[in-house]
């Protein structure tokens, strides 16, 4: 604990059953302590009485487990603090598994690093709504931040704290260990599992969850979380990453350096063009994403082909969405160039514009696949005869 410079940060609310084995669990493995109070109506405070050599803060009003994290993040950096164990006051969490997180973080390269207790959630004694609970959260982090994870509701963790510091975190209650951990990678922090031991004791265990109110605020956190990862995160990376490599190194390793096959490959150049000459405005993220998922296609290829549709070209592919559209409609009046936008902006050429548009999308989307195959089919088979000698 003191060579990693960590302390273990123990927050609790009406837990009196629990708490004092919590804290003397915790003390055999260390006195680096920090424990929150929020704001307890039983007995917690005569139990903390007992404990005067740690550090305690105590709030007056209860306001939340994300609240007492971030008090207590904000305790541990000013004791200088670089790392924090949380544990939850309600018996569940094994103490000596903080060895765990500590070896771990020995271990690894980077010490910009969240870790998560990966608990068993296939164990007799956990509820079947926890269990619901975490594949659900599961999915939904893998989806905003593309890092799938076994257990993102554990509240064993630990967190670095100078990095937690940088994010800008709102909410107050349950779901903040949801919002900390998405904005972590998306901040460029490694979040990762570490195995834990879990204990699910009924006649004791007392969980502060309420079911419809905090899994209402925990949709309505990941639905405010896909849409920024639809619609800024994934665009920033891809251009981050595109930008950091070079077009020429980023085709060479992530297009045509990627072990899909030439099929998988063109069928991802398909998709990508055809969202992106699509005429479905705003949606395109969304739509080349969840097609790419559904369809098990190479999302970086599918995205790279969709930003066809970049703002330097959006007035070609309408121009040529219209013309297309005025042909097969025989509209003529339509061919000529000044009547385009008054007519968009009218609605009047809307029609011309959908059916020329999807036309465009389907027969562009197909030939660009058709000529993919083809050179990565002709790429693949040079490869494999140069290793074969």
């Amino acid at each position: 604990m003191q060579q990693l410079n960590c302390c273990v940060l123990i927050p609790t609310y009406n837990n009196a059953g629990t708490l004092k084995r919590v804290i003397d669990g915790v003390l055999r493995q260390t006195s680096e302590i920090i424990v929150v109070n929020d704001g307890s109506t039983d007995s917690t405070i005569d139990i903390l009485r007992g404990y005067t050599q740690l550090e305690q803060i105590h709030l007056n009003k209860n306001k939340g487990k994300g609240n007492a994290l971030k008090v207590g993040f904000q305790k541990a950096l000013k004791r200088g603090y670089d790392f924090a164990i949380t544990i939850d006051s309600d018996g569940q969490h094994f103490p000596e598994d903080i060895n765990v997180f500590l070896g771990a973080l020995q271990a690894e390269e980077t010490k910009n690093v969240l870790y998560i207790g990966s608990r068993n959630m296939q164990q007799a004694d956990v509820p079947g709504s926890s269990s619901f609970g975490n594949k659900f959260s599961n999915f939904w982090f893998w989806f905003e931040t593309g890092t799938w994870l076994t257990d993102t509701q554990c509240g064993y963790r630990l967190y670095p704290l100078k990095e937690i510091e940088k994010l800008n975190l709102y909410t107050p209650k349950f779901e903040f260990e949801i919002e900390v951990i998405v904005k972590a990678s998306w901040n460029g922090t490694l979040v990762k599992n570490v195995p834990v031991k879990i204990s699910y004791n009924a006649a004791e265990r007392v969980s502060h969850f309420r079911k419809v109110p905090d899994f209402t605020r925990i949709s309505i956190l990941n639905t405010w979380f896909v849409l920024m990862a639809i619609f800024y995160i994934k665009p920033r990376d891809f251009f981050r990453r595109v930008k950091k490599k070079g077009i020429k190194k980023f085709l060479a390793e992530d297009v045509l350096g990627s072990n899909d096959s030439p099929r998988k490959k063109a069928l991802s150049i398909t998709l990508g063009l055809f969202v992106g000459l699509s005429p479905f405005w705003g949606l395109h993220t969304l739509l080349v994403l969840g097609g790419a998922f559904l369809l098990k296609l190479n999302k970086p290829i599918s995205f790279a082909f969709s930003n066809i549709s970049l703002p330097p070209f959006i007035p070609f592919i309408l121009y040529a969405s219209v013309q297309v559209g005025a042909w097969i409609l025989n509209e003529e009046q339509f061919f000529a160039l000044e009547n385009i936008a008054d007519n968009l902006l009218a609605l009047s050429g809307l029609k011309t514009y959908l059916i020329g548009s999807l036309v465009l999308a389907t027969v562009i989307s197909v030939l660009g696949g058709l000529f993919g195959y083809l050179t990565l089919s002709q790429m693949e088979k040079r490869k494999i005869a140069l290793e074969n000698g």
